[in-house]
């Protein structure tokens, strides 16, 4: 059987990469594809193995190195020319427009879907007012380009033969948006890369890239109410410089660090902040395997993985007298961080390369026998 991989773009190292890795783990033997590639030497090697890309003609547009997603209008057009029509097994890793390659009646195409397209469905109106889209001829023009987009994601969804989901929240999204079934395998968390430390030291951490709906801001300003509590933050971002200027003197910017140092800051926190209403999460996940509590949004994929008052606190609204609210109420609780990391064990990397390859086996196995 000739198997392919479509992943959205290749230019970080981030959750739904960290799938597309655990993925080869199982067959080594896939051909990869995307509509860009732009992974440096030591990414490529960790997510692919060190393999080459088979891109689409974005890769070589003006520009698309550097803002790829300038050329939205042209996406649809360029994920439908990849030509997959050797391959038996088409697996997409799909938070946008992976799910859309072209295949036929004698393909199988099992999507592993981060989310259904954001700014297309759920985020479309927060989409346009970050990016002042919302007036005037250049707004109007971004929601013509969307709501097409939108009309060529759900006509294209019913390429897909079978979807799985990230967790139980995109799971409801794929039904709402799509009218689809799908299966819930929980991403892939490297849990034993992450150690516990039971001793915590006296300042709170977040990690993340710094980028408006991350809510990196409603951070900063709970705890610019609270100079006495210190919040080091990692990661890099085109909001990295207004968030410096807001941000006072109990708060550290550290910039981009390397997974390593990273890990430090997880183990060593009274707990780790998460404003963001993501799909799944894995970096809440990677600090509860450090035994870290986490202070995180009562949304999304968090309510699967974070147990209030368990292993962190969850606050219901994404401001920052919420953040607020549950720093002051995190202070008059406990955690154990013995149990925190057994909570998220069942996360496990392994967990997810043995799930994977039984649904896919099961579904490749009914399906080539009618054929």
């Amino acid at each position: 059987m000739k198997r392919a991989l479509v992943h959205d773009w290749y230019y970080v190292n981030g959750g739904a990469e960290k799938v597309v890795h655990s993925i080869n783990n199982v067959w080594n033997d896939l051909a990869h594809f995307s509509l860009i590639d732009f992974l440096n030497n030591e990414d490529r090697e960790f997510i692919l193995g060190g393999k080459t890309v088979k891109t689409s003609f974005i890769q070589n547009l003006p520009t698309a190195k550097s803002n790829h997603r300038k050329f939205l209008q042209l996406f649809p057009k360029a994920m439908e020319r990849l030509d997959l029509k050797e391959y038996d097994l088409v697996l997409s890793s799909s938070a946008s427009i992976a799910k859309g390659v072209l295949t036929n009646q004698n393909q199988l195409h099992i999507c592993y879907c981060h989310s259904p397209m954001r700014y297309a469905w759920d985020f479309y109106h927060q989409y346009l007012e970050d990016s002042n889209l919302n007036t005037g001829i250049r707004g109007m023009y971004a929601k013509w380009i969307l709501n097409k987009i939108r009309r060529w994601d759900y006509n294209n969804n019913k390429n897909v033969d079978f979807f799985i989901a990230n967790s139980k929240y995109i799971q409801k999204r794929i039904k709402k948006n799509y009218n689809r079934n799908s299966k819930v395998i929980y991403p892939p968390v490297d849990i034993s890369k992450f150690k516990l430390k039971v001793k915590k030291e006296d300042f709170f951490f977040t990690a993340s890239r710094l980028v408006s709906y991350k809510k990196i801001e409603i951070i900063i300003r709970a705890f610019n109410e609270l100079p006495n509590k210190k919040l080091i933050i990692a990661g890099s971002g085109p909001e990295e410089k207004k968030l410096k200027k807001i941000a006072k003197d109990n708060i550290e910017f550290l910039g981009y660090i390397e997974p390593s140092e990273l890990k430090v800051y997880m183990r060593n926190a009274r707990a780790f902040v998460f404003a963001a209403e993501e799909d799944f999460g894995i970096v809440p996940v990677e600090a509860q395997a450090c035994g870290t509590p986490v202070i995180g949004l009562a949304k999304g994929g968090l309510l699967e993985t974070v147990k209030h008052n368990y292993t962190g606190i969850l606050f219901e609204n994404q401001t920052s007298q919420s953040i607020l609210n549950a720093l002051k109420y995190f202070d008059t609780q406990s955690f154990e961080p013995e149990i925190i990391r057994a909570s998220v064990e069942k996360f496990s990397k392994k967990r997810f390369e043995k799930e994977i390859k039984d649904f896919v086996e099961l579904k490749s196995k009914d399906f080539f026998r009618t054929k």
